[in-house]
């Protein structure tokens, strides 16, 4: 799995080959990781062209942005179709029970 800001740059050149230092914070209490990204050190590799910090910064932010709307577009389709099986007479728990919605 890529991580944010490798997506980016492989989105930005899908060729690139770089590395760069990343770390990883568990916090004690839940037990969520943190995955940090020093992209301010980043080595490229075997000639592949730099691409700029902030190049960087706003396509992982366009990425996110997009994955944001598709998940949103998902949620409303499903609520319109669970919406058009109840106008049509389903009961809310035959539409979970055949559609899982």
């Amino acid at each position: 799995m890529a991580s944010k800001y490798m997506k980016a740059i492989l989105s930005l050149n899908s060729n690139a080959k770089c590395n760069y230092p990343v770390s990883f914070t568990t916090d004690e209490k839940t037990g969520e990781v943190t995955i940090t990204e020093n992209i301010d050190s980043i080595t490229w590799l075997e000639g592949t062209t730099p691409i700029s910090k902030e190049d960087i910064i706003a396509e992982a932010t366009r990425l996110e942005n997009v994955a944001t709307q598709e998940a949103t577009d998902k949620e409303t389709k499903k609520a319109s179709a669970k919406q058009k099986l109840q106008d049509l007479g389903l009961t809310v728990d035959e539409i979970k029970e055949a559609f899982g919605i």
